[in-house]
């Protein structure tokens, strides 16, 4: 028998995971990727009967054939997420599933649930690195921490999710599995914080150092509903370019925001927030153009042709007018 853990490489995937472990530990298969590598389940090749295997953050729709796959070799298969899952989810005893797409919970509110709240605060990291600051908030209203160590515990799940942008591996701090690796001996989430050492320094400074270049740059088109922004090829633009949609979001709250980053054949990779006022419509955007996915309240394009550049910006302007 083997055990398979599979994950987003963002701070939902991984604050997921670690909650997981740390109530349930397995000498697990560790599959993860960059937070847009998400059709993952397909790393997964030889398949036999008493695998178990575990899937958190990633989309069930994207994976939906190796899915069937999988639980037709005889593993049987335990799915937290929330994304779209697709039309119908298989009907296998084999499939326990826990889905919910509503646009104020993540994977990690999700495992906490399912756990009864045993990690607690890897699941606030987890929600507040999904910018879902007031479900985290809400989460930790009885955790017994501090205003003080919830701003600490917000820093730490916003630099874990900046970790997981990138075009690949190379582009990134540490890799998820790494970082992962590194954060699920502390059942405490502070204790990462204060005994992490050059780890968690690393991350705090890369994030200010990527964020401060970041924001030096003006937007490409900017209405009062709707702002563009243009990142260029380089590796902390790649990095940035999902935690500053949060930011411009969390500073502008009624405005939708659209961050393009070049990308090294030309394309671009797309990051789209809708305004936190009124958190629809990203996915349904972005699922209009090839490669595009996500949620409601956030979502992507993997790859916009170039060709599609105008195209994109228009559409995302009148669509949030």
């Amino acid at each position: 028998m083997t055990d398979y853990d599979i994950f987003n490489g963002d701070a939902d995937g991984i604050c997921s995971l670690v909650q997981l472990r740390l109530a349930e530990p397995r000498d697990a298969v560790l599959i993860t990727g960059v937070k847009r590598d998400i059709d993952l389940l397909k790393q997964v090749k030889q398949v036999n009967a008493g695998d178990r295997i575990t899937i958190l953050d990633v989309s069930m729709d994207k994976n939906r054939a190796d899915l069937d796959r999988v639980l037709a070799a005889g593993a049987s298969v335990f799915y937290v997420d929330h994304h779209f899952p697709g039309d119908d989810q298989p009907s296998s005893t084999a499939l326990t599933a826990i889905i919910n797409e509503a646009a104020d919970v993540c994977t990690s509110l999700l495992v906490d649930n399912h756990l009864k709240g045993a990690y607690r605060g890897w699941a606030i990291v987890g929600a507040f690195g999904d910018n879902l600051r007031k479900s985290a908030l809400g989460l930790a209203k009885n955790s017994g921490y501090s205003e003080e160590e919830l701003t600490r515990l917000e820093d730490l799940g916003i630099y874990i999710n900046y970790n997981g942008y990138g075009s690949n591996l190379e582009d990134l701090h540490f890799t998820p599995e790494e970082l992962y690796r590194k954060v699920l001996p502390f059942k405490d989430p502070l204790d990462f914080i204060r005994q992490g050492g050059a780890d968690f320094e690393k991350l705090e400074t890369g994030y200010h150092q990527d964020m401060k270049m970041a924001a030096e740059l003006p937007p490409e088109k900017a209405t009062d509903k709707t702002a563009v922004f243009m990142l260029p090829d380089v590796p902390w633009a790649r990095r940035v370019s999902g935690v500053y949609s949060n930011d411009l979001a969390n500073n502008h709250p009624d405005r939708a925001h659209a961050i393009l980053t070049l990308r090294k054949d030309g394309q671009y990779l797309v990051s789209v927030r809708a305004p936190l006022s009124n958190k629809t419509g990203a996915v349904d955007l972005c699922k209009q153009f090839p490669t595009g996915g996500g949620r409601a309240a956030a979502a992507g394009i993997n790859e916009l042709p170039a060709d599609m550049l105008g195209q994109f910006i228009d559409t995302f302007t009148a669509f949030y007018s």
